[in-house]
Parts: structure tokens; sequence; C-alpha cells
């Protein structure tokens, strides 16, 4: 064999073998970027994304997912989950959760339709799960196939009111009243009379109000966001119309859409459920009426009289009165000159109030308690575990300033109603002072 083959051979044998280790390499040794080799995350770990939308689409269907809570006053359930489901296409689902870092298996879920519904193709919908043993449940997502789970595109809702079955002393809750708004939509600007109730509320004890607000008038907004500063108003974010068509009515029959007036009837239990750990009592009403006490300066004096008056009652009905806001007091006494340019109704100037049509329907609103709700609609609580009191009108009403429901009703058969006067003292000063923080109160020079 001549010398230049012999070369050429060892070299061709030298390269080979440079290659056969360099592929052995390449394939052992996983590819990294930077001098640290990253870890892989495990296909049974939770992933750390989770949904910070107030409503989250439920992947492979057209339902909607709001928020979970846990709850385990329902036998054989741990856990609620709220929803806004499209009703014709409800089918099986099944629950898994994260387990402070590990994914869980699967549990069937217990599909639960709200009876309200009104006519609209969609209706608020809870999903009752059963958590796994040995799962320290931290977030939930809902399948529709069991056992198919991919982290990465599960939409993860964190698990509130971990305590929640905890027995608590009235001390111990971090509110005595929270007021429950739904819904602020469209251009909504009237911002004196909200003014004037929230104020109206801080006076009677209300410590917290929560809002679900989808849109708004731009000065109303900005009143809203220097209560939000201050801690008095939650703002809860409700883009319901990015998603539905929501109605503007309450029944399908006459106004459509797919769901009922902006979700109303979801954002209500909602805001039970996340004032349930926190809140001793919660009033469920509209932003333009103020449930007052009568025979009380204040509804924590209220309701400790109602209360040992009816230990074991959840519910207590408020009858609606409407002071209808064609019809001003005659003084004129607090049109005052600083609230001329603030859009809005002065709800000082009217005075005169309708005695309800009782020979028809009349709609209360109500104050829970709201560990005995299970679920409510507008009205009335629909399912509960304490019982159901009706507040007599002497004892406490609403006022509610707005267009007459009985206008064929003569001033002369109208009653007065001063009872607001009876906080002016206080109310207005405050009035200002919020309106003054938005930079939307005139000057008072020349005040009477």
């Amino acid at each position: 064999m001549d010398k230049p083959k012999e070369i050429r051979g060892k070299f061709f044998f030298l390269f080979l073998a440079t290659f056969i280790f360099l592929l052995c390499l390449a394939v052992r040794t996983p590819r990294t970027y930077g001098s640290v080799p990253q870890p892989r995350r495990a296909l049974d770990a939770c992933p750390s994304r989770t949904s910070s939308e107030t409503i989250t689409p439920l992947n492979n269907t057209k339902h909607l997912l709001v928020s979970a809570y846990m709850d385990r006053r329902e036998a054989g359930s741990d856990m609620r989950i709220i929803g806004i489901f499209k009703r014709d296409s409800i089918r099986p689902l099944h629950c898994v959760f994260c387990c402070a870092g590990r994914l869980s298996s699967t549990t069937p879920g217990t599909i639960m339709q709200h009876s309200d519904r009104f006519g609209f193709p969609y209706a608020t919908t809870d999903v009752m799960c059963r958590i796994p043993r040995d799962c320290n449940a931290t977030h939930v997502d809902l399948l529709t196939q069991p056992g198919r789970v991919r982290p990465l595109h599960q939409s993860w809702l964190p698990i509130r009111n971990q305590k929640t079955n905890e027995k608590k002393k009235t001390e111990e809750f971090q509110f005595n009243f929270t007021v429950c708004i739904s819904n602020l939509f469209g251009d909504y600007n009237n911002v004196l009379q909200v003014a004037q109730s929230l104020e109206m509320y801080r006076l009677l004890g209300v410590d917290r109000v929560v809002i679900y607000n989808t849109s708004c008038g731009p000065d109303l907004d900005r009143l809203l966001r220097g209560y939000v500063q201050e801690g008095f108003v939650e703002m809860v974010p409700w883009p319901i119309d990015r998603h539905l068509n929501p109605s503007r009515g309450w029944l399908f029959s006459q106004s459509g859409g797919d769901v009922h007036y902006f979700g109303q009837l979801t954002t209500l239990n909602e805001c039970v459920y996340r004032s349930m750990e926190r809140s001793r009592y919660v009033l469920l009403n509209d932003i333009d009426e103020i449930i007052m006490p009568y025979r009380h300066d204040n509804l924590t004096a209220m309701m400790d009289a109602l209360q040992r008056q009816h230990p074991h009652t959840g519910e207590f009905l408020i009858e609606n009165h409407i002071f209808p806001k064609i019809h001003f007091e005659p003084s004129r006494r607090f049109h005052l000159p600083q609230w001329d340019g603030v859009p809005g109704v002065n709800i000082l100037e009217h005075v005169y109030r309708e005695d309800p049509d009782r020979g028809s329907y009349h709609p209360h609103k109500m104050i829970v308690q709201p560990r005995l709700v299970v679920w409510t609609s507008v009205h009335e609580v629909i399912e509960k575990m304490g019982q159901r009191f009706k507040v007599p009108m002497d004892f406490c009403r609403i006022v509610h300033v707005r267009v007459s429901l009985r206008g064929s009703l003569t001033l002369d058969q109208l009653n007065v109603d001063k009872r607001l006067w009876d906080f002016q003292e206080k109310l207005i000063p405050r009035v200002d002072e919020a309106l003054g923080r938005a930079g939307l109160l005139l000057s008072t020079e020349g005040r009477s």
C-alpha cells in the first residue's frame, strides 16, 4: 500500500470518528441559550399564567367563566365556579385543579343553571366541583373531556374565599356593610345623584361599594376614580359587550339580546360571593337607590334591631318607593349654585313620594347576610339557608328618585317625605368635597 493512500485513509477514519462523537454529543445534550442550563417544566406542573380577566371564555365551548370561590355548604362539593352559559349548548364538564404547583386528576362538575333567565339564550350558571384528596387547590379550570389537560392552554381561575367556612364573629369582618351595584353601561353620567347616594351611604355606615362597570360617562368616570383611590369604591371591570350582545332590558321578548341587562344577575351573585368572607351584610340595589332607615340614624343600629327580632333571618326585603323627579320642592332651598353645572339629579330637591301600587307586582331590594345566600335574583334571593323578612315601610324603605311609575297621580296624591333632609348638614359638604376632588364643582361664592 503506497504512502498517500495510507495517509488519506487515516484522515478519513479520524474525520468519521470526530463526526460520530459530535453527533452523539448533540443528541445527548439539550440546546441551551446561556451559560446555565434551564430546567424544563414538568408535564404535570401548573403554569404560572392565570386569567387576569373578569370574564374568561371557556375553551371549546360558547360559555364564559367569571370567578371561582371555595364553597363547602353544598353536600358533595368543595367549590363553586360562577359563569354565563349558552343554555342550548350545555354539555358535561370536568374540573381540574392546580394543587400548589402540580396538576390534579379531573373530577366531574355539577352544572346548576339559575332559574331566573327571562327568556335570554345565556344564563347565570354555577359549576360545583369536588377537590381531589391531597390537593391543596389554588386554581381551577373546566374541561370538556376528562383527563385531557393541556396546562399551557388552560384558563386558570384563582380560587377565592379559602376561609369562608370558618365561623366569624362580627368584629372579625373587614366590612360591616357592602353595597353591590350592577351594572354601569352606555354613557350614564348622573354625577350629582351618584355622589349624593355614595355620600349618603357613607353617612349610614357603609364601608365599601362594589360597582361593575362596562362603561359610563366621562364626568362620572372622574368622580368614581376619586372614590376608588380613597378605597371606598371597588370598580370591577365588566366587559360583557366584548363577548356577547348584552340586552339593555330585562325581558328577551321585549328587548332581545344575548343576556339579561348586561349580565346583571351574574354580577349580583358574583358580588355576594366576593363579599362573603369580608362583609357582615350586603345591600343589593341600583346606583340611584338608597336603602334608608326611618327609625334609626344608621344601618348598624337598624340591622342590630332587626336581627334581635328575627335572629334566623338572612334576607331582609326593603320596599321600593319612587320620588318622581318631575316634582320639585317649591322653596328650592337646596337648589345650590355650586351644583348648577354638575350633570345629574339633585335628590334633595325631590320630596314627593308615590305610594306603591300594591295591587300589582311591586319590587323590593335586599339586605342579606351573604353566607346564607346560595344564589340570588334582582328582587329576591332564590336559594338561601336562612329565613326571609319583609321590613315594614315605616322602619326602612328605598328612596328612589327617578321617572314616575304612577304618572297618573297628581301632586296632591303624593306624600311629602323629607327624610333626606335630616342628613343635609353633613351631606352637602361631603358632596362638595367629592365633586371638588373630581374637578366638577363650581365656585361656592354666593351660596345661600
